[in-house]
């Protein structure tokens, strides 16, 4: 798996305004994250509905696929994990949820957002526990599991674990810094992927340092890392965007970036590797993110967003040998 990733693009699979979800949920199916049961792919993803001042607020939800993923078999009916309780880190909204099996039960790590008042938000990862095949999550506790510390002071979001040997893994974000690029326009944020690793899923050591390295500038925002093992190498798939002007100028907007390594702690980025990039027209001709890696009947597929965030679904696409 030295070289370039062969992608097959399977196009737009799910289209949120195409179903009646949960808690009045009416657009966006954002960071689609994979269960695989025996019987289906389960596909969380995160939607939104309107609060009674007009902001978002973000839910998760979730679409189960045949395990080959080419036929949907039904939504989530019920809300998979209500939002947190005023002033708690996830009073807003929970995007994204990363969810890793753990014997009977299912581990949801949450990214919970609430608003500020001098930024747009803040971010924190929480865990989330589910004794009914991801049906339903009960919070673990009230608080997140990883928050702001002395080396990450802001935004500290997009968790995924996995376990390799005895040792759990977690990939994440964290801010570096908010600034107003235009004195006329809000403060944008600035957040990279670090690493983390646990022994029992709760208590995680973590350094707070950049492990992949910048393409665009020093403010580049990488986001929602990925990973998979195949062939004993282990593969990164990111999104990646400038800063700023990304909501308006798609050609700042998120890409998906790759990176490889053979110990988990060194990663050499390759973009061009990735094997994958935007359509010349559709749904992700704009805008490829949030990424998802997952490995199923033999297959290995990347689920992702395209144009606005989301907004209009998820796609997908295969990997070919």
């Amino acid at each position: 798996m030295g070289g370039t990733m062969k992608w097959e693009k399977l196009g737009l699979v799910f289209r949120p305004t195409e179903h009646t979800l949960p808690n009045r949920c009416v657009e966006f199916a954002q960071s689609p994250q994979s269960l695989v049961l025996p019987d289906r792919v389960r596909v969380y993803f995160s939607t939104r509905e309107r609060d009674s001042v007009g902001k978002y607020l973000s839910h998760i939800a979730y679409a189960d696929f045949s395990r080959n993923m080419r036929q949907l078999l039904g939504i989530s009916t019920q809300s998979v994990l209500p939002l947190g309780g005023l002033g708690c880190f996830d009073e807003h909204g929970i995007f994204p949820i990363n969810v890793l099996r753990q014997d009977d039960r299912v581990l949801a790590y949450t990214t919970g957002w609430n608003r500020k008042v001098s930024v747009s938000a803040d971010a924190s990862i929480g865990l989330a526990i589910s004794h009914d095949d991801g049906q339903t999550f009960q919070r673990y506790g009230t608080g997140p599991l990883l928050t702001a510390s002395l080396h990450e002071p802001f935004l500290v979001a997009d968790a995924f674990v996995r376990r390799y040997e005895d040792v759990y893994h977690m990939w994440y974000i964290y801010g570096t810094k908010w600034q107003k690029f235009n004195e006329a326009e809000p403060p944008d944020r600035v957040y990279k992927i670090a690493h983390a690793t646990s022994s029992d899923c709760i208590h995680w050591q973590r350094n707070g340092q950049q492990i992949i390295s910048d393409r665009l500038n020093a403010d580049e925002c990488q986001a929602l890392p990925t990973v998979i093992c195949l062939d004993g190498i282990y593969h990164m798939y990111f999104c990646y965007r400038q800063a700023y002007g990304f909501r308006k100028d798609s050609s700042r907007a998120y890409r998906l970036g790759y990176a490889q390594s053979n110990d988990l702690k060194k990663w050499v980025r390759n973009d061009e590797l990735a094997g994958i990039d935007v359509s010349s027209e559709g749904w992700d001709s704009q805008m490829q993110c949030y990424p998802h890696l997952f490995e199923c009947g033999g297959n290995v597929f990347l689920l992702y967003n395209g144009n606005e965030f989301g907004r209009h679904g998820f796609g997908l696409a295969v990997l070919h040998a």
